[in-house]
């Protein structure tokens, strides 16, 4: 199967393209075409080689979820006219990312090991270990860059510059929270721990949206369940879901997307284990076998003008 890297269609009515690490976005005026490709980035990197089948798993898999939380608030998604393409509602996006923590890992493990305390100005417990469970899990937010990385930023700087005003950022932050729990009772129904994830939010008529993809192993970090507790006492590393697996792989072959170093060769093997992976993630995370749907260009069109 050959992996689907990037797209060009000139649909009826759209008004512009947006082209991001993954996503290739067509704006529609009132709505937007969401083409999940099968690019792949680590370390900011888009890699060389794309992944057959992965756009359709991450499509799928935060369908899946928008649906789940669709009780919760609205979300953007009107129609999945294609495995790989979510078509819905334009939003204008909050300049923030919430980012929601569980436990003690990732990017608040680096820093806590580093002495740091706080994080983006929300205080973390002494005498924690990697990967422990907070007390309650922690709302630790970043910037929305356009370019480069995103920045950690604390509610107070959020709304002290205006960039969500207070009572929506609240409301944004009650809503991060209860999707956040109904995302975890859905893991624990597959064995899982939701441990860390980020949300994307936009305002539509007055009305706040969930945007994006929601829980999918690009946005989220999942343990299994089953022997966590064991290993957190032995000081052993986690068994995950998640993209980490491919970070791994790339450091393990000299590239943290740092400048001069160069991306390893991905072979045929190597890509089809990464496509194996992804399929595992899904069948995991969803609790259905994954079911290739074939696809190439031509045919990912012609849904879209059907749904349009």
């Amino acid at each position: 199967m050959k992996a689907i890297t990037a797209t060009n269609f000139n649909l009826p009515g759209q008004q512009g393209k947006y082209v991001g690490k993954v996503r290739d976005v067509y704006d529609m005026g009132d709505r937007l075409v969401m083409v999940v490709t099968d690019r792949i980035s680590a370390f900011d990197v888009v890699l060389p080689e794309g992944i057959p089948y992965k756009g359709q798993v991450l499509n799928r898999i935060a369908a899946r979820f928008l649906d789940a939380t669709a009780d919760i608030l609205p979300n953007w998604k009107t129609a999945v006219p294609d495995p790989a393409v979510t078509v819905g509602l334009k939003c204008e996006p909050y300049k923030v990312e919430m980012v929601i923590r569980g436990y003690l890992s990732g990017h608040a493990w680096r820093e806590y090991k580093a002495g740091k305390r706080t994080i983006c100005g929300v205080p973390m417990p002494e005498g924690m270990v990697e990967n422990q469970k907070f007390p309650e899990p922690i709302i630790t937010p970043t910037t929305k860059a356009a370019e480069g990385h995103d920045e950690d930023i604390s509610r107070e700087e959020i709304i002290a510059s205006g960039l969500v005003p207070r009572a929506e950022y609240e409301q944004l932050e009650r809503y991060t929270r209860a999707i956040f729990e109904r995302g975890t009772q859905m893991a624990a129904q597959r064995g899982l721990i939701l441990v860390d994830t980020k949300y994307e939010f936009g305002r539509r008529d007055g009305q706040i949206y969930l945007m994006d993809e929601v829980h999918t192993p690009d946005s989220s970090r999942y343990f299994y369940a089953e022997g966590y507790a064991e290993r957190l006492a032995a000081g052993e590393r986690q068994k995950q879901l998640s993209k980490e697996f491919v970070r791994e792989w790339l450091m393990a072959n000299g590239f943290q997307g740092r400048a001069g170093e160069k991306v390893p060769e991905m072979t045929p093997e190597v890509v089809s284990g990464i496509t194996d992976r992804y399929i595992e993630l899904y069948e995991q995370i969803i609790g259905e076998p994954f079911e290739k749907a074939p696809y190439d260009a031509a045919s990912m069109e012609a849904n879209i003008l059907k749904s349009l």
